[in-house]
């Protein structure tokens, strides 16, 4: 479809379908807008959309990064929550870029566990509230999912991207990257949002391994120690992983057998030293 055939929305058109729905942004549901068609264009751009892709984007709002991954020639599912929000998109749509191809579904996207068309990016503006939930939902449950940009608080940005041994490596940093590796991708500016949040934003770009590390129940079994080891945060593993292991000596013992000293914390091990800890459970 040629470019000319799609029409991003800026801050005044934004603003009108939100007083038109009734909409008013909320802390609830993590509602920012976005009313910068550049910052759409870049996003979509590093997202590498091209022309047939099918790109899962959840929590969709008004439309504005939807129009500008259709204008790059993808076709679009759309998860949203909000039934005001997922009646007004198709509309939207239809009259910014017509003749493409867009599905929503009415759903809460923690809840979603099947997608039409086996989108193979996701790209999102994602709710703060529940940014690294849903991201991981997504990872886990659709394997289609090859590579995507999501954009999150930048603190919840940089935790994702992580390395062990940095101040904000956490669990979500090592369930991330189960999956496959992440970076941070771009910045944007806090005025490209309406309302404007008082916090800043990153892009996150992500892509995903060939072959996870193990299946479903190593995967289980590996963020039940991650969530130990970090839900002790200042301890060290020893005692961190006590209670999951059964006692103090258990957890030693276990992780003498993986090669990892017991005085170590959880944020200086990598996801494989947390698959070698699942192995041998």
């Amino acid at each position: 479809m040629p470019e000319s055939a799609v029409t991003l929305l800026g801050a005044t058109e934004v603003r009108r379908l939100a007083e038109l729905l009734d909409v008013t942004p909320t802390k609830k549901l993590g509602q920012n807008f976005v009313i910068d068609a550049n910052t759409v264009r870049k996003i979509v751009k590093v997202a590498k959309v091209e022309a047939g892709d099918t790109v899962v984007e959840i929590g969709p709002g008004l439309g504005s990064l939807t129009l500008g991954l259709l204008e790059a020639g993808a076709a679009v599912v759309a998860v949203e929550i909000d039934g005001r929000l997922a009646t007004q998109l198709p509309l939207t749509i239809s009259e910014h870029a017509p003749g493409t191809s867009l599905t929503v579904i009415h759903e809460d996207a923690m809840k979603v566990m099947a997608l039409p068309d086996a989108p193979t990016r996701l790209v999102a503006n994602l709710p703060y509230n529940i940014s690294v939930p849903v991201l991981l939902h997504f990872m886990e449950h659709f394997a289609s999912i090859r590579s995507g940009v999501v954009m999150v608080q930048a603190e919840v940005g940089h935790r994702l991207a992580a390395a062990p041994g940095s101040k904000v490596y956490g669990g979500p940093s090592v369930k991330a990257a189960w999956y496959g590796t992440w970076r941070i991708a771009g910045t944007v500016s806090r005025q490209v949002f309406w309302p404007v949040p008082n916090v800043d934003s990153v892009l996150v770009g992500f892509e995903r391994f060939e072959t996870e590390p193990g299946d479903e129940a190593l995967r289980r079994r590996t963020f039940e120690l991650v969530d130990a080891a970090f839900g002790q945060r200042r301890k060290m593993l020893r005692q961190a992983l006590s209670t999951l292991c059964g006692t103090s000596a258990d957890a030693v013992a276990l992780l003498e057998s993986a090669g990892i000293d017991p005085t170590l914390r959880g944020e200086q091990l990598t996801v494989a030293d947390f698959v070698s800890l699942a192995r041998r459970r």
